[in-house]
């Protein structure tokens, strides 16, 4: 087996490598370091937090910000096909529709399980069934 043609690959890794490695440490080593003040003022608001968020993204925004990527990316490979249809005859749509059909799977499944579910609290089958406290009598 001859290697000699993945030569031109590797050199292009380690030229690629060296250039992000050489690119860090020159940033590393010629950028100034002067924090001042406005520098580490709050830029995006222009509003100084006065204490820390009381409470993180939950983890629900970052399921569905995975999904959406995924089903962003499968839209550009469905535009891909759509452009060479006409090449890939029956065998294409075939496989197009395989696809969408594990695709349309997968979404049905996250749907079930209630990774599209924001509303948590309100949905009964999450809500946690708590024996009723008896009445308390009054004493007069």
């Amino acid at each position: 087996m001859d290697l000699s043609a993945y030569l031109s690959i590797a050199l292009m890794a380690m030229l690629g490598t060296g250039f992000a490695v050489a690119a860090l440490w020159a940033s590393k080593r010629l950028a100034p370091n002067n924090p001042i003040p406005e520098k580490l003022a709050p830029y995006e608001s222009g509003i100084v937090p006065l204490q820390e968020p009381v409470e993180r993204f939950p983890v629900k925004f970052y399921l569905v910000a995975m999904m959406f990527v995924i089903f962003d990316v499968e839209i550009v490979f469905l535009f891909a096909w759509a452009v060479a249809m006409d090449d890939f005859g029956w065998a294409g749509i075939a496989a197009v529709g395989l696809f969408m059909l594990l695709l349309l799977e997968t979404l049905g499944y996250v749907w079930k399980r209630g990774a599209l579910d924001w509303n948590v609290a309100q949905r009964a089958r999450y809500r946690v069934v708590v024996a009723p406290e008896p009445p308390v009598e009054e004493v007069a």
